[in-house]
Order: C-alpha cells, then sequence, then structure tokens
C-alpha cells in the first residue's frame, strides 16, 4: 500500500468536506483518477461525513449574511456576480511585501499557508465531527426518536422469563372404614380422599355368591333412604369419584354397607337384603397445611 503524505490525507479530508478552490479540487481528482488507494481515502472521509449530514439540514442563510459579505471583501458597491469567487489563497503570503521575496521563496510561503490553513480546517472539521459524534450517542441513549431514520437505532426485544413458583402441596385428609359383620375379621376396607371426595374399595374377606354381587351404600340421617355407591367389581380394587354429589359431613358421618344383590346390582336403587358388612369412617392421615 502507497505512503501517503500528511498533505495528502489533509487534501483528501477538505475534498470530502468540500472546502477546497477549483484547483485544489481540480487536483484531488486527478489524483483519484490515477490512484485507487487514494480513491480509497477519500471515500472514507466522505462515508465518516456521511452520519453529520444525515444529523444536520440544510439552512438558507438570511439576506443579511451576504450583505454582510459583500461589506467585508469591499463590493458593497458592486453588482454581486453570480458565484462567489474565493478568497486569496494564502492570507499570510499577503502579509508579506512582494518586493521583499523572490518568485521561489513566494511560492514556498504560499504552499505552506496553505498547509497551515488545510490543518486548520481539518482539525475543525475533527473537533466538530467529535462533538457530533457524543450528540449521537446521547441521543441514542436517551432520545433515539430526533435521531434521522438511516442511523436510528432499533428497538430490541428481549424476552424476560419469569418464573411463577407451584402452589405449594397440601396434604387432604384421608379417611378409613372397616366393613365387617358383628365385630368379626373385615370383609372390605374403604378409603376416602376428603379432597377429590373419590373412594377405593379393597376386598380383603369376601367373596360374592355365583350369580350374586356385592353392593356399596351410604346410610345418613340426612337422607330419607340408603343411596348406591355401586356395585363392588370382582377384582381387588374398586375405585369410584361417586361421592362428589355429597356435603363432607354428610360423607365423614356416614354409616357404610355391603348388601348383596342380583348379579350387577339392584334394579331399583333399593337394597334388597339386610346388610352384611357395616362400618363408619375414622381419620387416617389429618389434611396438612401448606409450608410458609
Amino acid at each position: 500500500m502507497m505512503a501517503y503524505s500528511e498533505d495528502d490525507i489533509a487534501l483528501a479530508a477538505e475534498y470530502a468536506l468540500g472546502t477546497l478552490d477549483a484547483d485544489e479540487r481540480a487536483q484531488v481528482e486527478i489524483m483519484m483518477a490515477a490512484d485507487t488507494e487514494f480513491t480509497a481515502i477519500v471515500n472514507a472521509w466522505e462515508y465518516r461525513l456521511g452520519v453529520l449530514n444525515q444529523m444536520v439540514g440544510s439552512v438558507e442563510p438570511r439576506p443579511i449574511v451576504w450583505e454582510n459579505i459583500r461589506a467585508a471583501i469591499g463590493h458593497s458597491g458592486l453588482e454581486w456576480p453570480e458565484t462567489p469567487q474565493p478568497p486569496p489563497a494564502s492570507v499570510e503570503a499577503e502579509a508579506i511585501p512582494a518586493a521583499d521575496i523572490s518568485g521561489a521563496e513566494r511560492t514556498n510561503v504560499i504552499q505552506l499557508s496553505g498547509r497551515v490553513r488545510r490543518w486548520r480546517n481539518v482539525a475543525s472539521f475533527a473537533s466538530a465531527a467529535a462533538a457530533a459524534l457524543i450528540a449521537m450517542l446521547a441521543l441514542q441513549v436517551y432520545q433515539p426518536d430526533l435521531l434521522p431514520d438511516g442511523i436510528r437505532p432499533k428497538p430490541r426485544t428481549q424476552v424476560v422469563e419469569v418464573k411463577t413458583p407451584a402452589p405449594p402441596v397440601q396434604t387432604s385428609a384421608q379417611y378409613v372404614a372397616l366393613l365387617q359383620r358383628d365385630g368379626g375379621s373385615p370383609a372390605f376396607i374403604l378409603t376416602v380422599d376428603t379432597a377429590t371426595k373419590n373412594f377405593t374399595v379393597r376386598k380383603v374377606g369376601a367373596n360374592a355368591e355365583p350369580g350374586k354381587s356385592f353392593e356399596l351404600w351410604l346410610i345418613s340421617d340426612k337422607l330419607p333412604q340408603p343411596r348406591s355407591l355401586g356395585v363392588i367389581g370382582a377384582s381387588e380394587f374398586t375405585a369410584r369419584p361417586v361421592l362428589s354429589s355429597y356435603d363432607t359431613n354428610t360423607i365423614n358421618t356416614a354409616t357404610y354397607a355391603v348388601t348383596v344383590e342380583q348379579a350387577g346390582g339392584s334394579p331399583d336403587g333399593k337394597p334388597h337384603s339386610t346388610p352384611l358388612y357395616t362400618g363408619k369412617l375414622i381419620e387416617t392421615v389429618p389434611a396438612a397445611a401448606p409450608p410458609r
């Protein structure tokens, strides 16, 4: 890669700024046509300045500004040219009497003065660019809606997962009834969960006669007659959710009985034999409050 002097880099910056006179712009364009690397430097400056161009809109100067310019350059009484002419290339060069310096020295002074002016322009641009970038960063953080669409930061969506703790588990009370005859060995064990009002009957010492079925009944002084809870199946365990239509007090205080009915159970919802096995619920596992 070719090494470029500070003057070349400053020329590229001023070309991007648009502060060169016609001769200097022609010089830069010749260098760009002959050197692609120098063209890349100019393009880089133009890219940096593009952000400032987006942030600053066009402002039409007031008429008084042009009048002040005419007065300052001594043309207030003359017709204003359509295209303002650039000021002398070097203020420093005019301050030195032409009779005191040779042609070569005058050229050196003009070149040196041009370099000073050029680097002053670049330094001013660097300060302005730094201030503009600081302002742009501040806007991005605090007021992004004021930035142009091209450089406005895109809104970011952040998904936050909030885990809700599972509700504490409360242990429901468990009740058991031993269904037996005259204080003998239990024929059935009835277990009731008060939370779900489901019951399970376990057959432990009874077998139905051929063509007959065991049927479970709920007997309570709150009810006009015994209520069937269904036929006890032939397997060891029979589970049913049929207690949901009864309140907790009725369930806990009722007497549970087993009768022998025809195969498939009572046809009319009434017991057709005296109870063989009876029992009442007793609490075996109390309800536990949730931990705090």
